[in-house]
């Protein structure tokens, strides 16, 4: 099995999820077309329904066959084509009136790199470690789907090197600035209406969420941050490992990725 198709396959990967979506919320672009495109803010039952149909499709292109991997491709496009609009105030180094569209070259690259930094965070904390070759490997394998999504190839990091040095080109350029919108987004994340029902659930995906972003947009989220979250984010995490180890695979993995 591909390394792209492993870390894919583990339900467990979920725990990086709502990280990579604050990572991109973090580029005002992103956050504005959340906001005004998305049903993002309608509560539990919503949020549910969008990550279903978000993993659906994650998995249709990286388990089904042509046809079906072409389907969840072209729903994917035709969404984003109806993406577009303009920041309505200035935010950073983004004036008021910015133009953007989840067809941008530039958000759909942020976007897959976010996805690829948190999930294999996330599978190498929780499932197993990945050596140096995985991660390029994850990299490479998972290039196709950008540039089929409309990130230009020769951006594209296809090693692991690569990605970190995008990322933390992207975290000193400026681009990635927390404003209001995205705060407000990210409460939703972290806290959806009426998920006191799932609390237990809502407490650990908020530990790993908050503890796994990088300092600095953690603080541009003004997330409150001490030692003390540190030691439950290790104890969230041993949770989330041990978990898995006595996991069966026919209950870790998701039916499409099983073999036979």
């Amino acid at each position: 099995m591909l390394i792209a198709e492993r870390i894919n396959a583990e339900r467990v990967v979920l725990a990086g999820w709502s990280r990579a979506i604050l990572l991109q919320l973090a580029h005002p672009l992103v956050a504005q077309g959340v906001a005004d495109h998305s049903s993002f803010r309608g509560g539990l039952t919503r949020a549910a329904v969008r990550l279903h149909h978000t993993v659906a499709a994650m998995r249709h292109l990286t388990f089904g066959d042509d046809a079906t991997a072409r389907r969840a491709l072209d729903g994917i496009l035709a969404i984003h084509a109806r993406v577009n609009g303009v920041l309505p105030d200035a935010v950073g180094p983004w004036p008021a009136g910015t133009a953007y569209t989840a067809t941008d070259p530039g958000l759909v690259l942020w976007v897959h790199a976010t996805l690829l930094d948190s999930l294999a965070l996330v599978y190498d904390a929780v499932v197993a470690p990945l050596t140096d070759a995985e991660r390029d490997a994850w990299c490479a394998q998972s290039a196709p789907t950008a540039c089929a999504l409309g990130a230009r190839p020769e951006e594209l990091p296809r090693n692991w090197v690569a990605l970190r040095h995008y990322l933390e080109e992207m975290y000193e350029s400026q681009q990635i600035v927390v404003g209001d919108t995205a705060r407000a987004l990210a409460h939703d994340v972290i806290s959806p209406p009426r998920s006191w029902l799932i609390l237990p659930a809502r407490r650990l995906n908020a530990t790993v969420t908050i503890g796994l972003l990088p300092s600095q947009v953690r603080e541009q989220y003004r997330f409150a941050w001490s030692s003390a979250d540190d030691r439950r984010l290790s104890r969230a995490l041993r949770l989330l490992k041990a978990a898995r180890a006595i996991t069966p695979r026919v209950l870790a993995h998701w039916p499409d990725a099983r073999p036979g």
